[in-house]
């Protein structure tokens, strides 16, 4: 678990990536949260609360390119003094566009000239953070309720030794998650897609499940990758993640990964580990 002792964290990232959602979540996990203070002032603050944090309680500060004394290098300085782990929120860029958009919010970067302009030169001007981050969560294709079970599964106060596991379905036309620590291409498997009973349905439906356990070589595949991942388990545990994160995708991400991951996620349930599943794509 990244947040052990009480150790600040500094959400960061690109302007509409999703800041203000991050932080609310961690509220919702008894953080006590500071948007936009001024960078200054940060040591300070985490030095008043320093043997005033509860038990599973922590602090939790926003800061992007409009707070006060804002600049990557202070930011990257103090994070290594005080000990801070460092979470940084992405998002494409075609996302971010439409989201100004459809807002009418003015850039922070942006001035006198586009929307586009702004976001790239702030996606520069962040690149050493994006590097340096601890943590990094990509909300092109996440949901606010997907972000809290991320950040749940690095942040949920649990003995040392727990292992929390995101098991994401996905479609690979959609674009993969860039969050994940492990991904499995499962469209060798044979198609629901193509049989016209099956195509409405997903790989949550017994029918679907049925179809894809009849491919000659899904056992295999499951079988196959349960022994490449139980070992890693316990290596990700001595280093002190908390955290692991497996994409399956398959074309459109409603029948084969889906079934995938649910008939993953019954092994590490059964395993004693701690499972978040995210369908993706299953409505899309």
């Amino acid at each position: 678990m990244i947040q052990k002792a009480g150790r600040p964290v500094i959400v960061t990232g690109l302007s509409g990536a999703g800041i203000s959602s991050v932080l609310k979540a961690m509220e919702d996990l008894r953080f006590e949260v500071f948007d936009n203070f001024p960078v200054s002032m940060i040591p300070q603050l985490i030095d008043e609360n320093v043997g005033n944090v509860r038990a599973g309680n922590g602090i939790a500060i926003g800061v992007d390119t409009r707070t006060r004394g804002f600049s990557t290098d202070t930011i990257l300085e103090m994070v290594e003094r005080i000990g801070a782990v460092l979470v940084f929120i992405s998002c494409d860029d075609d996302v971010l566009f439409k989201r100004f958009s459809e807002t009418r919010r003015l850039h922070p970067m942006a001035q006198d000239k586009s929307v586009s302009y702004g976001v790239q030169a702030e996606r520069k001007l962040l690149d050493s953070l994006y590097n340096r981050a601890d943590i990094m969560i990509d909300s092109t294709h996440t949901s606010v309720h997907d972000i809290r079970h991320v950040l749940e599964g690095h942040f949920a106060f649990c003995p040392d030794d727990n292992l929390t596991v995101s098991l994401i379905s996905f479609g690979f036309r959609n674009g993969a998650p860039r969050e994940a620590n492990i991904m499995m291409d499962v469209r060798f498997l044979k198609n629901p897609h193509w049989d016209e009973a099956l195509k409405p349905k997903t790989g949550l439906d017994r029918e679907v499940g049925e179809y894809i356990r009849q491919d000659p070589d899904f056992e295999g595949f499951l079988s196959g990758f349960q022994a490449l991942v139980k070992p890693l388990i316990p290596r990700y545990a001595q280093e002190g993640k908390s955290y692991l994160s497996i994409a399956v995708g398959c074309t459109g991400g409603r029948h084969r990964s889906v079934y995938s991951v649910e008939a993953l996620k019954t092994w590490f349930e059964a395993q004693g580990i701690t499972v978040f599943v995210e369908h993706r794509d299953l409505n899309g």
